[in-house]
């Protein structure tokens, strides 16, 4: 599986009432063990001025597996260190599509 995010990729929300806050796309580079468990290790985003930023503190406090309108996904609560801040986000997996988004509530 390919690693990166696209060139121009700009904020990406889900339809409205079904994941609330701000959604953005993301790369998500994991850990897969022995018994299934995807585990995330480090983040690329794309900020404000389209420059690329890697996250590589992240912190899981719990996962859990949930159907966004049918569509199977697993959302992390964790905390990503972003410079000198310490930021609560969702990160969120849709297993259909291979995709990761970061939700900042």
């Amino acid at each position: 599986m390919a690693f990166g995010i696209g060139a121009g990729a700009k904020p990406w929300d889900m339809p409205a009432g079904i994941v609330k806050g701000k959604q953005i796309r993301a790369a998500c580079e994991c850990w897969c063990t022995s018994t299934g468990k995807i585990m995330p290790l480090m983040l690329k985003v794309q900020d404000e001025d389209g420059e690329i930023r890697t996250i590589r503190e992240i912190t899981v406090h719990s996962q859990e597996k949930k159907m966004y309108a049918g569509i199977p996904s697993i959302e992390y609560d964790c905390t990503l260190a972003v410079g000198e801040q310490s930021i609560r986000a969702w990160l969120i997996y849709y297993q259909t599509e291979g995709r990761w988004v970061l939700n900042f509530r």
